[in-house]
């Protein structure tokens, strides 16, 4: 196996080579346009990507390249972990979406706002917009600007405005605070990004901003978060909903209206009561 980093802003991981539908060409291209991508999709189709979709990656994020083939390879997201895989959470992308694993490895920062511009220079035009959730090493500051390093052996500047440092601590209130940047985003199976956030994703992509590398499923999730009382859960915490003799199936941030939480395919994300229906399927809560 070998290291490499994705190159594009966001990658869509895939169940196979083969998954990918003529409608997620614009996901699947050298230059993927995910926005475009999600745009394109009403419910039934959203709906066709489950059974092709895992998972995406964010620009700079490492991967163990496991085999290639066809122009696509096979990969294991370390920042991602799974029971399916101990190395990470498996699945394929396309090869044009890899580079060089960055050289600098030290002070990470992320991005905490929902499209960040990455500039050659500080306030020159943008070389391209990162998602909410990237990670990536600081190199220097200037000016109210942070340089980055990029893959490929690259550097670039982003606002300091939209980073914090992951190591920077955080309180419960912040993954509210920073959850609620996506209320009204529709539920995209498989999504960790801007563009597209499922329930497990949220809370994944929430976690990273603020320095905690957590599994990337609900299930995974739900083994190795602190265990709480339901009714000690308190705003910041997080549900899990599960049916009996079945692995957990649901995750949401508990918060003062209820949850929030990207409930399902052809709804958006939202913060409201727990009702009735979810009652009957809450069965733990966890503290991060």
């Amino acid at each position: 196996m070998k290291l490499a980093a994705a190159k594009v802003p966001v990658s869509t991981v895939w169940t196979s080579p083969d998954a990918p539908r003529d409608i997620d060409a614009p996901a699947i291209a050298a230059a993927p346009d995910v926005a475009a991508w999600a745009k394109s999709m009403d419910t039934e189709t959203r709906l066709g990507l489950h059974g092709r979709t895992l998972t995406q990656l964010l620009y700079g994020e490492p991967v163990l390249v496991r085999s290639e083939r066809d122009g696509w390879s096979e990969i294991l997201a370390p920042w991602q972990p799974s029971s399916n895989d101990d190395l990470g959470y498996p699945g394929w992308v396309p090869s044009s979406h890899l580079g060089e694993l960055p050289g600098s490895a030290a002070a990470p920062v992320a991005v905490t706002v929902p499209v960040a511009e990455l500039m050659a220079e500080p306030g020159s035009g943008p070389l391209m917009e990162l998602s909410f959730a990237t990670v990536l090493a600081s190199v220097e500051h200037a000016d109210g600007f942070t340089r980055v390093a990029l893959p490929d052996d690259e550097l670039a500047w982003i606002a300091d405005s939209a980073l914090r440092g992951v190591e920077s601590p955080a309180v419960a209130e912040d993954r509210i605070r920073l959850g609620s940047l996506f209320l009204g985003l529709e539920y995209l199976w498989g999504g960790t990004s801007t563009y597209g956030l499922d329930c497990s994703g949220l809370v994944h992509a929430v976690s990273r901003v603020l320095g905690q590398r957590i599994p990337r499923d609900a299930h995974d999730q739900a083994d190795v978060l602190e265990s709480i009382p339901l009714e000690e859960a308190r705003p910041g915490d997080v549900y899990f909903f599960g049916r009996p003799g079945k692995q957990i199936h649901h995750v949401g941030f508990v918060s003062a209206q209820g949850m929030l939480h990207a409930s399902e395919t052809g709804k958006r994300l939202e913060n409201e009561p727990l009702l009735p229906e979810r009652r009957e399927t809450l069965v733990a809560a966890g503290r991060l």
